[in-house]
């Protein structure tokens, strides 16, 4: 980049996400935004340290990748364990991991909404930086962050029960559960189950409430179409567990239905860029330039025909009346999507629990290696997610890819910051909350950057900008 012909604007780090990254915004010689890249600047190399182990070993390695959808790795990990095995995971075994997986669902999403994005809509976005999150937010509105933290709770619980662990929990085996649900364990949960559906209620008021009075805000921001990714039932209904993979083009054309997840790389194709660590995937049909989609609860909104649930089904015809039956391609809406599935999430949730197998007693089948390559893929909370090992004749891995939902959302995410700063930055005058909306860009994502848990501590901001000769003009600092 020439520094003699452009300004700089570095937003470092971007706040309220789980992980670690910076966005650089980059001004003409009118001031205007001509280009934005989001960096992100952690390299695990876990795919890599994984190659020597015992392919049996996995879906107890791959919870540790990640503090907030530990069940989606370790899921994915017994299902590519199971397609080596070639075996089938036991009936009631496949309802708990099942019930696991929505707990998982409901609590990351209470995390995004009402803890990383709610201060953006109930303080404001222009509001003291200082307070913009969770202490603000509860310092206003006790109550509302009270339930919020509950209603994390609450799908945390679920793994607890089971498990024994909120996170990071071990018992997703392949062929089924190494744990079963007790009777008692059962009605606690159901006995929860009505105050869960209480607080999403109170959650999708505050987002309708707040896109009516913000309408031009919210239906102009970042609205770039693109294409979109799924997992999809056999009537192409809304799936998180299992299923086949649906894309549908910008204009809601289906152009890929019931594909086996095994097949992915038929499909799916990744390139390198020089500004981060977080490679581009895309369609790979369409190529590099007209294959960007999206993936996590906007995109899954978009590919399904229909919800499993009553209260869920209302809120989805709401949803997709937005854009007339079309997909709906403002950034924004996630935060409405993820609700509706959170809602969803609470309902089946509450459906499995009253079936009486649940607390069965057929919890696992069993196999040993036949077959050197697996493939195991499910809807993470933020999107699709694909492991895919490949073993030699012991069963040790030889190779591991891992194609995380966040990676695939990578270059929509910097189309979106890109967007969003063309709207909202103009020239040398930049105030903290212009930036903040850029931020909010990304945090609509709810991207899951470092894929580990971190501890909770400062989190300071520093913009910088710079004249064409790279002299520091102006900069501003938050703590």
């Amino acid at each position: 980049m020439d520094s003699a012909n452009t300004k700089q604007i570095l937003i470092s780090p971007v706040t309220r996400i789980e992980g670690h990254a910076k966005i650089t915004l980059v001004l003409d010689d009118a001031g205007q935004v001509s280009n934005a890249m989001f960096h992100v600047n952690e390299f695990r190399g876990f795919e890599k340290f994984c190659e020597g182990r015992m392919y049996t070993e996995m879906p107890t390695i791959t919870p540790r990748i990640c503090g907030i959808c530990p069940i989606s790795h370790s899921l994915s990990s017994v299902k590519a364990c199971e397609m080596i095995q070639g075996i089938q995971p036991a009936h009631t075994g496949n309802l708990i991991r099942r019930l696991i997986h929505l707990g998982q669902n409901i609590s990351s999403h209470a995390l995004s909404f009402f803890h990383l994005s709610a201060p953006d809509f109930l303080l404001g976005y222009d509001s003291d930086p200082a307070t913009r999150n969770i202490l603000g937010l509860a310092a206003k509105y006790p109550d509302l962050a009270r339930r919020g933290i509950r209603f994390r709770q609450f799908g945390q619980e679920i793994s607890e029960r089971i498990t024994g662990k909120k996170i990071h929990i071990m018992g997703l085996a392949p062929g089924g559960m190494a744990f079963p649900l007790t009777e008692d364990a059962r009605k606690a949960l159901l006995g929860w189950t009505l105050e869960a559906l209480e607080t999403v209620q109170i959650g999708l008021d505050i987002i309708k409430s707040f896109m009516e009075e913000n309408y031009e805000m919210v239906s102009t921001f970042s609205t770039t179409p693109t294409m979109y990714l799924g997992t999809v039932g056999k009537h192409g209904e809304h799936e998180l567990y299992e299923g086949k993979l649906r894309w549908v083009d910008a204009e809601g054309n289906i152009i890929a239905d019931q594909v086996d997840p095994a097949d992915y790389l038929k499909y799916i194709a990744e390139r390198s860029v020089d500004f981060s660590y977080l490679k581009y995937p895309y369609y790979k049909p369409f190529g590099i330039n007209e294959g960007i989609y999206r993936v996590g609860p906007l995109a899954r909104l978009n590919v399904c025909s229909q919800m499993k649930t009553p209260q869920a089904q209302k809120e989805f015809e709401h949803f997709r009346s937005l854009a007339g039956g079309k997909p709906v391609h403002g950034t924004f809406y996630f935060h409405y999507a993820r609700l509706i599935e959170a809602l969803s999430n609470v309902e089946e949730a509450e459906r499995l629990l009253n079936d009486p197998a649940i607390t069965g007693e057929n919890i696992q089948s069993f196999g040993r290696w036949n077959h050197h390559e697996g493939i195991g893929s499910c809807e993470a909370p933020r999107g699709t997610l694909f492991h895919h090992y490949i073993t030699d004749d012991s069963g040790k891995l030889t190779k591991v890819n891992m194609l995380i939902a966040t990676g695939q959302n990578n270059p929509s995410m910097n189309q979106s910051i890109l967007d969003v700063a063309r709207q909202y930055v103009k020239g040398e005058k930049v105030s903290e909350g212009m930036l903040n909306r850029v931020e909010s860009a990304i945090r609509c994502y709810d991207p899951c950057l470092s894929c580990s848990t971190h501890a909770m501590g400062q989190m300071p901001m520093v913009v910088e900008l710079q004249d064409k000769q790279g002299n520091i003009v102006r900069t501003i600092e938050r703590n």
